[in-house]
């Protein structure tokens, strides 16, 4: 089953330098990053950890997509496009991982993201992508680590080895990767489902509005997107 996931990372956001002597307006870095562990994230179930393990992405793979690349996750804040590797929207995949660049446009939103960027407010990026979650073999893995949460629950690793789609690219301003040297990056788990689940843990009233209410953020979220 392919469920929408969406990662962050820290990313060293930066506005490439002018060679003429002129103003900049190409803001670089990278959508992703290969072999990071991301900051401890949770599901309804889980705590676990994340890594994009080295050729998970592919040229040939993005090349094929319809990737926008946003702010804050926001189909209305599109800054470039790339569709089926054609547009605004350049990116390339190295040994570090999928490193993207564009022009920003002379509009209001692309004049914020600018400002944004050099002041330093922003610095994360983030991406949406899918993968076969039922594939744990090719696609994802986990590992059971020999760390405690808090609540005293075992922590996993979660290995992606294969992403089939990826959406967009959004500069953010709060990373799950830290260690990532990406221009925009944040990461956000979002409805996961392992083939062997355990028994749901308990937890107190507050909490579980919380997530009542996560949840009914994310469909939101998912219908402003359709």
């Amino acid at each position: 089953m392919k469920k929408k996931r969406t990662i962050a990372i820290v990313s060293g956001l930066r506005i490439r330098e002018a060679t003429d002597g002129a103003e900049s307006r190409t803001i670089e870095g990278y959508a992703l990053k290969f072999g990071v562990r991301s900051r401890l994230l949770c599901d309804w179930w889980n705590n676990y950890y994340e890594v994009l393990e080295p050729g998970c992405v592919t040229r040939e793979m993005l090349d094929k997509q319809d990737i926008k690349l946003t702010m804050f996750h926001d189909r209305q804040l599109v800054l470039a496009r790339s569709n089926k590797g054609n547009g605004t929207l350049s990116y390339e995949v190295d040994k570090v991982g999928v490193k993207f660049w564009a022009e920003m446009p002379h509009t209001v939103d692309g004049d914020k993201a600018l400002e944004l960027v050099s002041r330093g407010d922003i610095a994360g990026c983030s991406f949406i992508y899918s993968t076969d979650e039922g594939d744990s073999e090719n696609a994802v893995s986990y590992e059971r680590l020999d760390e405690k949460g808090d609540d005293g629950e075992d922590i996993l690793l979660r290995h992606v080895k294969r992403i089939d789609n990826v959406y967009d690219f959004t500069i953010t301003t709060d990373p799950a990767y830290e260690q990532t040297d990406v221009s925009k990056r944040e990461v956000e788990a979002a409805g996961i489902k392992f083939e062997q689940q355990p028994k749901p843990k308990q937890i107190d009233e507050s909490k579980k509005r919380e997530r009542i209410n996560e949840v009914r953020e994310r469909i939101a979220s998912v219908g402003r997107n359709l």
